[in-house]
């Protein structure tokens, strides 16, 4: 842990997971023109409680219409309105090298979305998605009214795919206002407010409902095809596009309860967009804006599922009882660390934490990075030659290892 698996927390950003849209893709819309031809509105409201006809005017053969202009105001456009000013988008640039090698160049390597939540002196601050800034020598930021601004990434978190920027503050006119995500109800309306397909369509607004909360979702983070982290996030039918992570949900009264992750992306689903609920980031916003990364308690292991052991192994390896079947395998313990100093060894099987089961590595760090700070202790309930055994263990930082 520590990181729990050495190895696994770094991510490759082609390799993205198979079913899911990330943003921050290289691949951006360009130049794709949309010519639309507005043609006049003819409004009748001569059931309008004002009484009047304002659709046409007679007079013999000779008609004429009477164009209206309409100043539609809802719950949705003050929303948007509120909000839409503090999105911004985000734009990754990296190096990359000519085709023979000889030089390197700076070039947009992919855009995204982020939201600006507060300004302090000559400073703005910027939350956005871990996977838009991945591996950025450069970030530019652009301003909902076209001014780009470089901006500088303070830190970001793997685990929960949130980072902070910050940017100069002098043309910040607005920040965003942070709602609170465990009051939504399935069917609240929702409104998606971001930079899908790139800046070309910055700004875009979709509307739909939260279709469900507290979604658990598999993350596999460095493309190896092994599960790392459990995302939990709200879902939403509103459209959410490669170019949208890291930009705002917002509930109908322009508040943002959450930011925009991922959407599910199969031939055989529509309309399944996914968003990190703003009390769950919060605490990682703080952390980021304060250390530059999230202060997370380390045991100094790396670990491994038991169930990925054939059951040969299984009994005759670790002598595991025949009704242990869950839990994680320690394959190295790190020099001095706090599962060296619990006399935790190599083949250890952790199987509970303080007397809660631990089925798995992902369980095991749920519990720990829920639960658990830098200094705290927790008792480790573990198997070694087929004997049960505990031991108690004082955790560090993982910045300490």
């Amino acid at each position: 842990m520590g990181y729990y698996d050495e190895g696994r927390t770094g991510r490759n950003k082609r390799g993205s997971k198979s079913g899911y849209f990330l943003s921050g893709l290289a691949g951006v819309v360009v130049g794709a023109g949309i010519a639309v031809t507005a043609l006049p509105a003819i409004v009748d409201y001569q059931n309008d409680q004002r009484g009047a006809s304002v659709a046409e005017r007679s007079s013999g053969e000779n008609f004429q219409q009477e164009q209206v202009s309409v100043d539609i105001t809802t719950d949705v456009t003050k929303a948007v309105e509120k909000a839409q000013e503090a999105v911004v988008g985000i734009t990754n640039i990296q190096e990359t090298m000519s085709f023979f090698g000889t030089e390197s160049t700076r070039q947009e390597a992919g855009t995204g979305s982020g939201v600006i939540y507060k300004k302090d002196g000559d400073t703005a601050f910027i939350v956005t998605n871990f996977h838009v800034i991945e591996g950025a020598e450069q970030l530019e930021v652009t301003l909902a009214n076209g001014t780009k601004e470089p901006a500088e990434l303070i830190g970001g978190d793997v685990w929960t795919d949130l980072a902070v920027l910050t940017v100069k503050s002098e043309n910040i006119k607005k920040t965003a206002e942070f709602g609170d995500s465990t009051a939504l109800k399935i069917g609240e309306p929702v409104i998606a407010i971001g930079n899908p397909l790139g800046l070309e369509f910055s700004g875009s607004v979709t509307q739909g409902v939260v279709s469900g909360l507290e979604r658990v979702i598999p993350v596999d983070l460095n493309g190896d095809a092994i599960n790392d982290w459990q995302a939990e996030v709200l879902q939403t039918d509103a459209a959410i596009n490669p170019g949208n992570s890291g930009g705002a949900l917002v509930n109908i009264a322009g508040q943002v309860v959450g930011i925009n992750s991922m959407k599910i992306a199969q031939s055989a689903v529509e309309g399944i967009g996914l968003s990190i609920p703003i009390d769950a980031a919060l605490p990682i916003i703080k952390d980021l804006e304060a250390y530059g990364e999230v202060k997370r308690p380390a045991m100094g292991v790396t670990l491994q599922n038991v169930s990925e052991l054939p059951s040969y192994h299984q009994r005759q390896t670790l002598k595991l009882p025949e009704n242990v079947k869950e839990g994680v395998i320690i394959e190295q313990v790190l020099t001095g660390s706090p599962a060296s100093k619990a006399d935790l060894r190599e083949y250890d099987v952790i199987t509970e934490l303080d007397g809660k089961p631990i089925q798995d590595v992902i369980a095991l760090r749920k519990y720990m990075y829920k639960n658990k700070k830098e200094g705290d202790t927790v008792k480790v309930t573990y198997y070694r030659d087929g004997k049960q055994l505990e031991t108690n263990m004082r955790l560090v930082a993982e910045s300490d290892l």
